[in-house]
């Protein structure tokens, strides 16, 4: 059983829902695995409605459809005590999009590889590094947990710099972030993450150079443990900034939007775990508008 239930937490650490930056909802980031575990991850994901790869690109009246297959490998290990976990995401997209830009009704297909994510997290209080034991004693007595987390996304995707709509988004971005897990009673916990992103300059943007400024993002989630290794949660997020500039002047882009929606994960048999999720937009300026369904599967050892 004990076995069942690090996989499942694996499961839950590992698997964010693959849609553009600052638009996360991952409940259970921060929690933390017995070290020496691996984990690897099959995940798809359906988007339709106001999205595109990169929210900020000038676009309106968008539809869109975008299925996502991504493939996550995690390793957890002990960094000076603490309980630690590093993480690699290979991305595919194949997308059919419509909208907008000055005046001109455009459509194009995009498949192939995105922009790969890297991220490495520590657990600073709360949870050292610990055995498969210490994980049991963990669950069964809950204590605040605080963790800090370090997102990067690589330009690994396919860009084309003639074209506006991408797979790639042609720079570097990262995400610094601080986590908190609370237990309200050893069944509920509440958690918060506050960070931000900022971006590199693209600087192939259709001859152009283009700036973007950070975006600040927070996300909550209230999270009903059900029984060992079944569990429930509630998420809502809130973003804001991202305003962009080709030249001199920055564009009317501001993104100041807000995601909620609910993530169910439960054990299969011994190693393996499967995670739903759905999410939809429920404030909106700047894109946003979007529903979002998610399915994972995780082999664990």
């Amino acid at each position: 059983m004990i076995r069942t239930i690090v996989y499942v937490a694996l499961l839950t650490a590992i698997l964010g829902n693959r849609v553009a930056v600052a638009q996360e909802l991952t409940p259970r980031a921060y929690w933390p695995t017995p070290i020496g575990t691996n984990a690897l991850v099959l995940g798809y994901q359906r988007n339709t409605g106001d999205i595109v790869i990169d929210p900020s690109l000038p676009i309106t009246g968008v539809e869109s459809e975008i299925d996502y297959f991504q493939v996550t490998y995690q390793r957890s290990f002990n960094l000076f005590g603490r309980s630690a976990a590093a993480q690699l995401s290979l991305p595919f997209a194949d997308g059919f999009t419509e909208g907008t830009v000055e005046g001109e009704f455009l459509q194009r297909r995009t498949t192939g590889i995105t922009d790969a994510r890297i991220r490495m997290a520590v657990n600073l209080r709360g949870a050292p590094a610990m055995s498969a034991e210490g994980f049991r004693a963990l669950r069964a007595d809950p204590k605040t947990i605080v963790g800090a987390s370090l997102l990067v996304q690589v330009p690994t995707g396919e860009y084309e710099s003639d074209k506006l709509l991408n797979l790639g988004t042609n720079r570097l971005s990262v995400k610094p972030a601080i986590g908190v897990i609370v237990p309200l009673r050893p069944t509920w916990l509440f958690e918060i993450e506050v960070g931000a992103w900022f971006f590199g300059d693209n600087d192939d943007f259709l001859g152009e150079t283009r700036e973007q400024d950070p975006i600040v993002s927070a996300e909550m989630h209230l999270v009903k443990r059900i029984r060992p290794g079944f569990w429930a949660s509630l998420d809502v997020n809130y973003y804001r900034g991202g305003e962009t500039r080709v030249g001199p002047d920055f564009n009317d882009d501001l993104q100041r939007n807000s995601r909620a929606g609910f993530t169910l994960v439960f054990p299969v048999k011994g190693r393996h775990a499967l995670r739903g999720s759905f999410s939809t937009g429920v404030s909106t300026r700047s894109g946003g508008d979007f529903e979002m369904y998610t399915l994972s599967y995780l082999y664990a050892w």
